[in-house]
């Protein structure tokens, strides 16, 4: 009998099914020292602990994406570890802040499958919820992902594709309990810039790029737990090349962002999100944002601003996110749809 574990193929998911991941991880500063060490990450609120209390948090909290990281890494064995692709997400949401010293968990119920033509292959939908030791939820989000089947000619589930919405209310996102920028230092933050110096359809070039490197990749991809195959083994593509975790280019981008968008402090939405086009060792990778949306809200002195954060490969930055037949240009790849809140 085998003891190993395969990973779970296409024809294994049901409709409803919850799935409890393993295993529980307790995260501390040296999570946060490490993914500032392989992100350029330096929002003022994820940084210090002196200028978090001065917006009226006990201390500074794990950075959001770095939160995602560790719960999407709960999720791999089960839901991806026989994925062709991560294709997208919806309906993101921090519902609590991580702290240094919280265990995190996690759970994924199968709300949507459909096959794919070919038989070989098959669309699963999951939403995801990431808890903390007191059973609190600090996370949820859906995504969906493309596995292959284990035999071809086995029966497909029966196809069921969520409805999901295309971008989260103001009224939906949760701010974190206590959360004021009435004392915010614009110059400790690093920019000038309040919610109301941003105008709807604004593009932001933030200027720098990162070539990636494998040696940074695959400590990233570790550090979340990240046991997906494409990511390690360079013979599960045909290409031979070990493909970048989409994760990884989401923290690079949002790093990025930094330059022009600084005060962005903290995600708490997700509305949407797609890998466009795969990425890898060698690629440079630049990022640009559209301003969506500007929204108040109830906590003193704090605004959200909705944003497009586009990553892209190349030497030079274009802005251009889809051809003529509608599909991502080849440079595209990331399309992330976000809430983030900002100093009014």
């Amino acid at each position: 009998m085998t003891k190993t574990n395969s990973g779970r193929f296409f024809e294994d998911y049901r409709i409803g099914e919850v799935i409890r991941h393993a295993v529980p991880r307790t995260v501390s500063g040296g999570e946060r020292a490490l993914y500032h060490a392989l992100y350029p990450a330096r929002h003022a609120l994820y940084s210090s602990d002196s200028f978090a209390q001065d917006c009226g948090l006990s201390s500074s909290p794990i950075d959001d994406l770095a939160a995602f990281h560790v719960v999407f890494g709960k999720t791999v064995p089960d839901i991806s570890l026989n994925a062709v692709a991560n294709l997208g997400y919806a309906e993101g949401r921090w519902l609590a802040p991580v702290w240094p010293g919280d265990t995190l968990r996690a759970e994924s119920k199968v709300i949507g499958l459909k096959q794919n033509s070919n038989g070989r292959s098959g669309v699963v939908w999951v939403e995801t919820t990431g808890y903390n030791q007191h059973d609190e939820p600090i996370l949820t989000y859906i995504r969906w992902v493309m596995v292959r089947k284990r035999d071809a000619a086995a029966d497909a589930p029966d196809t069921l594709v969520p409805d999901l919405k295309p971008a989260l209310a103001p009224r939906d996102l949760v701010i974190p309990e206590g959360l004021d920028f009435g004392r915010f230092d614009f110059m400790l933050a690093g920019e000038p810039h309040r919610l109301g110096d941003y105008e709807i359809g604004e593009v932001i070039d933030h200027v720098d790029g990162i070539t990636l490197e494998d040696a940074e990749h695959m400590m990233a991809t570790r550090l979340w737990q990240n046991t997906a195959k494409v990511h390690f083994d360079a013979t599960n593509r045909e290409d031979g090349k070990r493909l970048i975790y989409g994760g990884h280019i989401i923290s690079l981008a949002r790093s990025l962002s930094f330059n022009g968008l600084a005060n962005a402090q903290m995600i708490v939405g997700l509305n949407a999100g797609a890998h466009a086009n795969p990425c890898f060792s060698g690629d440079t990778v630049r990022a640009w944002s559209e301003v969506l949306d500007t929204s108040e809200t109830d906590a003193p002195g704090v605004g959200a601003v909705r944003l497009r954060l586009v990553a892209t490969k190349g030497d030079h930055q274009n802005f251009a996110l889809r051809g003529e037949d509608g599909k991502y240009l080849p440079h595209v790849l990331l399309d992330l749809d976000y809430w983030a809140l900002m100093p009014v």
